[in-house]
């Protein structure tokens, strides 16, 4: 299990995670999600141990990483973004290198990295030269490299970026497999792949966490409304009036008028009105026969743009709320500056004389 408690990492004046908190399970895989910058890479550069929070605590199976650094980065197989490989090694001398490092026990050695190299699909290349393989058996490599030893963690980067559509599918369909034996956290900008392969997903920006739920759950979310796409054959043209009968129903779309005078349109209601319900219950009553029925759904995209929208405006009216109080307050230190200095300015030079006279007697 993994537990960042309030952690924040600034570089000068300038926050690249600012005060975040999450958990992950146990065999669980775990999609952070966010633009270029939004603090994704700092963010397991910190929980690897490669880079020291300034603030806040991460736990690795009960283990505080600045405490016990060692036994921590034992636990953990990282696979960093842009797979850092040496060019001239062969792919099994590259893993030998890396169990070496992991101190894998030499009678073990062999039978691990065999191993390593049937998960990852490496055997058939384990002669070649690193420098000479593809894209996707590079990222392959790399993954390997995380894997020896055993750990019961693994951080991958980025893993399936510069990949051919072929390549992302064949790295997904792997680290779902390992998600089964081991707890992985993976960082991506591609919200697709998040969606098919986490059970739970952090989405961060500018350094803050804006939500963590499964991407079901945020699919549902941020659902405002309900669409169906629907074709049908209405020879007496009976949709408009039957539609304006559905409760909360907003708007009817004709999208295409097919050859043979069947039509079809996009039904969009309120959240709260099952659509597919009121269709099939008042459409054959009015002579419209349905020929076929689907939903549309909120896709993770959508959700995610959304967050980002909402966060940004949040923090935009915020700046405006500081701006306007803060001219509000400098209007009116102007004005009593101002008022002030007419106060000094009314003072006759007898009443001034007066007043210091006043001064000097009571010295």
């Amino acid at each position: 299990m993994i537990e960042v408690k309030n952690i924040t990492k600034k570089y000068g004046n300038f926050f690249a995670v600012n005060d975040i908190s999450f958990e992950v399970k146990d065999n669980e895989i775990v999609g952070f999600l966010g633009p270029n910058g939004a603090g994704k890479s700092t963010t397991m550069n910190m929980i690897t141990g490669y880079i020291e929070p300034t603030e806040g605590k991460i736990f690795v199976n009960g283990k505080e990483i600045s405490k016990e650094p060692n036994k921590v980065k034992r636990q953990i197989g990282y696979m960093p973004e842009n797979t850092p490989l040496y060019q001239e090694l062969t792919v099994r001398e590259f893993v030998n290198y890396m169990a070496d490092l992991k101190r894998v026990k030499r009678k073990e050695k062999k039978e691990k990295v065999d191993k390593v190299l049937e998960q990852t699909g490496l055997k058939e290349v384990e002669k070649k030269q690193i420098r000479k393989l593809s894209r996707g058996y590079k990222q392959r490599v790399s993954l390997a490299g995380a894997l020896i030893g055993n750990p019961e963690v693994l951080i991958l980067d980025e893993p399936t970026v510069g990949l051919d559509p072929k390549q992302i599918t064949e790295i997904r369909e792997l680290i779902k497999k390992l998600g089964k034996k081991h707890t992985v956290i993976l960082s991506s900008h591609i919200l697709s792949e998040v969606s098919q392969i986490c059970e739970k997903v952090i989405i961060i920006n500018k350094g803050k966490i804006l939500a963590v739920d499964t991407p079901e759950n945020l699919e549902e979310q941020f659902k405002e409304e309900n669409s169906i796409y629907v074709t049908v054959e209405d020879k007496k043209n009976n949709i408009k009036k039957v539609c304006e009968k559905i409760k909360g129903f907003k708007e009817r779309k004709l999208i295409k008028e097919n050859s043979d005078g069947t039509k079809q349109y996009i039904l969009t209601s309120s959240k709260k009105v099952d659509l597919r319900k009121e269709v099939f219950d008042l459409f054959p009553k009015n002579n419209i026969n349905i020929l076929e029925l689907k939903t549309t759904e909120i896709t993770l995209e959508d959700a995610f743009l959304k967050l980002i929208n909402a966060k940004e405006k949040e923090m935009k009216e915020k700046e405006e709320k500081e701006k306007k109080k803060n001219a509000k307050a400098s209007k009116k230190e102007t004005t009593k500056n101002n008022n002030k200095q007419k106060v000094t300015e009314k003072k006759t030079p007898k009443k001034e004389k007066e007043e210091n006279k006043s001064k000097g007697g009571k010295k």
